[in-house]
Protein backbone atom coordinates (compact mmCIF):
# COMPACT_ATOMS: atom_id res chain seq x y z
CA UNK A 1 0.00 0.00 0.00
CA UNK A 2 2.80 2.51 1.09
CA UNK A 3 5.83 2.66 -1.08
CA UNK A 4 9.19 3.38 0.87
CA UNK A 5 11.22 6.14 -0.05
CA UNK A 6 14.13 4.34 -1.80
CA UNK A 7 11.20 2.93 -3.80
CA UNK A 8 9.60 5.98 -4.54
CA UNK A 9 13.23 7.62 -5.52
CA UNK A 10 13.79 4.64 -7.86
CA UNK A 11 10.50 5.43 -9.57
CA UNK A 12 10.95 8.97 -9.90
CA UNK A 13 14.74 8.28 -11.46
CA UNK A 14 13.25 6.46 -13.95
CA UNK A 15 10.63 8.70 -14.95
CA UNK A 16 13.29 12.12 -15.19
CA UNK A 17 14.08 13.58 -19.13
CA UNK A 18 17.11 15.23 -19.97
CA UNK A 19 17.25 18.54 -20.79
CA UNK A 20 17.76 17.49 -24.79
CA UNK A 21 14.19 16.04 -24.69
CA UNK A 22 12.77 18.90 -22.61
CA UNK A 23 13.76 21.59 -25.55
CA UNK A 24 12.72 19.28 -27.97
CA UNK A 25 8.99 18.93 -26.16
CA UNK A 26 8.86 22.47 -26.30
CA UNK A 27 10.07 23.53 -29.47
CA UNK A 28 7.57 20.64 -31.10
CA UNK A 29 4.24 22.08 -28.55
CA UNK A 30 5.67 25.62 -30.31
CA UNK A 31 6.05 24.76 -33.73
CA UNK A 32 2.39 22.87 -33.40
CA UNK A 33 0.57 26.00 -31.87
CA UNK A 34 1.79 28.51 -34.67
CA UNK A 35 0.74 25.98 -37.34
CA UNK A 36 -2.24 25.78 -35.97
CA UNK A 37 -2.96 29.22 -34.34
CA UNK A 38 -1.50 30.60 -37.83
CA UNK A 39 -4.20 28.59 -40.26
CA UNK A 40 -6.77 29.37 -37.85
CA UNK A 41 -5.69 32.94 -38.47
CA UNK A 42 -5.37 32.72 -42.02
CA UNK A 43 -8.79 30.78 -42.63
CA UNK A 44 -10.54 33.40 -41.05
CA UNK A 45 -9.08 36.24 -43.48
CA UNK A 46 -9.65 33.75 -46.57
CA UNK A 47 -13.62 34.10 -45.21
CA UNK A 48 -13.67 37.72 -45.34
Amino acid sequence: MFDSLADRMKEDDKREVNTTEKMIRWVVVAVVSVVLFGGLYFGVRLLE
